[in-house]
């Protein structure tokens, strides 16, 4: 009698709770009938042609879907909908109403790495902790590591001499990927790890691994669950925990490391005097410092709050700006009138003979170099994809469908890849050419979005910007870029890669 009642308890309950979802489902159907997009099958949705993709056919199969249906597509995957656009008026919309939208769920696949640091965390908490770190990237604090950007850069160019015969071509982004975690780890972190000289860093090599995996996890709907990633791929998800494991244990040293060093700086400090509050008199006040030594409601941050955030900054601030270094250099490399205009620009800046030191004017007079960096990212931006969770029914202007409402709970992906490659926004959109950001004050701002838009854009921007012209600077000036290897072939996923890697070859120049 008791497995009766509990049966028809159950029955009861699970006919209610799909009864709730076809509603929803049904109002769902209902406001974003006018859309188009591929045929999805009843309670199914498009959950089988999900399963097939990776991230080499998620690039083609963009763009076939954009031919055919427009900017703007409609998906069901279960009784999720997913709205996939390029449109630059409809992303304005949604990123400027930040109350109305937030990180799409799609983001959790990244929680058992990234815990709800800043990247993934929403409202209050996304508020406090981005109020306290703010203040690290302040102009008075990015002129302190520029003296960071220039050592380690001149760690890679060492490095890369092995590399430097003119008849050799090679994969330079592993290169690159080991002088940004240096950067990132002394910069921010205050410490260092030699990344660029230890061949073998079990972190270095576990953060390449995972971005790999959850790339593929992104890009399949039904897999961003971890209940179901552990029930269909319980071996990836074992060897998942297994690399997080490895970059925790990583972090975790970072942070007890810094904070007997801080201690004792900050003892130093007292019996000086000095206000160890003062962050712009302070020499390389490293993120990491800020988080330990901040309070909320008066309460100091605990392990796990600076945890989330150190692994975010470590992520964010090395992988994505890697990618955007590798694929400026590759293109530098293909175009040999541009590499002739950097270099001219580079020797008036800085001098042809003995290089001046770099000063963020300095580095702001490099008005060409930056026009290059701002096109490769725009043919090859860093995050192809934005995701967002739409947290109450959002009404829109759309220049097709006119005005039209998207229900709450509806994940909203951003395509910035086919955004800033769309004919109507650029004319030539394959082709670099980097005077078009010479003057782009006619343009929507929002067509070039490589660093997101609106409250939530990259809180790293100038730091990346900064480091990007150090390293360039001093890689164009040693080494003139060669032609050689495979052409990239661009994959999405949460950072973009390239299935070939980044292929050039490089020539010592002769000194004058």
């Amino acid at each position: 009698m008791q497995q009766t009642a509990f049966s028809f308890h159950g029955t009861l309950h699970a006919g209610f709770h799909f009864a709730v979802i076809d509603t929803i489902t049904k109002y769902g159907r209902q406001l974003t009938d006018h859309i188009p997009g591929p045929l999805c099958v009843p309670v199914l949705g498009c959950v089988g042609e999900a399963t097939t993709l990776t991230p080499k056919k998620l690039l083609a199969k963009s763009f076939e879907a954009y031919n055919l249906y427009g900017d703007t597509i409609k998906g069901w995957v279960l009784d999720r909908l997913f709205i996939f656009t390029s449109n630059a008026e409809l992303i304005e919309q949604f990123l400027v109403h930040s109350t109305q939208t937030r990180k799409s769920n799609l983001y959790n696949i990244l929680k058992p790495w990234l815990g709800t640091g800043l990247l993934i965390s929403d409202s209050q908490k996304w508020y406090t902790r981005r109020k306290i770190i703010t203040p690290t990237f302040h102009f008075t604090i990015l002129e302190q590591f520029l003296e960071i950007f220039d050592r380690q850069s001149t760690v890679l160019i060492n490095c890369l001499s092995e590399r430097a015969n003119g008849v050799t071509k090679f994969d330079i982004m592993p290169y690159i990927c080991s002088a940004t975690l240096d950067i990132i780890m002394e910069s921010a972190m205050g410490v260092n790890v030699h990344a660029q000289t230890d061949k073998t860093m079990p972190y270095k090599i576990a953060v390449r691994e995972i971005t790999n995996l959850m790339m593929w996890r992104f890009i399949r709907a039904h897999l961003n669950k971890e209940l179901v990633f552990s029930i269909l791929c319980p071996l990836k998800k074992l060897r998942q925990n297994k690399l997080i494991k490895i970059m925790h244990k990583f972090t975790k040293t970072v942070i007890e490391e810094r904070r007997r060093e801080l201690e004792i700086q900050l003892n130093s400090e007292a019996e000086k005097n000095h206000d160890p509050h003062d962050i712009g008199a302070r020499k390389h006040m490293a993120l990491l410092d800020v988080l330990l030594q901040a309070s909320i409601d008066g309460r100091p941050l605990s392990n796990d709050d600076i945890q989330e955030e150190v692994d975010t900054f470590m992520f964010e601030g090395h992988d994505t700006t890697t990618t955007a270094i590798s694929f400026t250099l590759y293109l530098v490399s293909r175009h040999s009138e541009v590499q002739k205009r950097l270099l001219s620009e580079i020797y008036a800046v800085f001098g042809e003979l003995n290089i001046e030191p770099f000063t963020m004017s300095k580095l702001n007079e490099l008005k060409y170099m930056e026009c290059v960096i701002k096109e490769s990212m725009r043919l090859y931006p860093p995050v192809p994809l934005i995701g967002r969770e739409i947290s109450e029914d959002f009404h829109y202007t759309h220049s097709r469908f006119g005005d039209g409402i998207i229900p709450a709970n509806t994940q909203f992906v951003i395509s910035i890849f086919n955004t800033m490659r769309d004919p109507r926004y650029y004319e030539k959109p394959s082709d670099f050419i980097p005077d078009r950001h010479e003057d782009t004050s006619s343009s929507n701002p929002f067509t070039y979005i490589p660093f997101s838009a609106g409250q939530r854009n990259c809180i790293g921007q100038r730091f990346a910007m900064l480091e990007m012209k150090v390293i360039l600077c001093k890689i164009v000036r040693e080494y003139e870029l060669l032609p050689f290897g495979v052409n990239v072939e661009p994959i999405l996923g949460i950072v973009l890669r390239s299935e070939t890697g980044m292929q050039i070859g490089l020539k010592k120049r002769t000194s004058k």
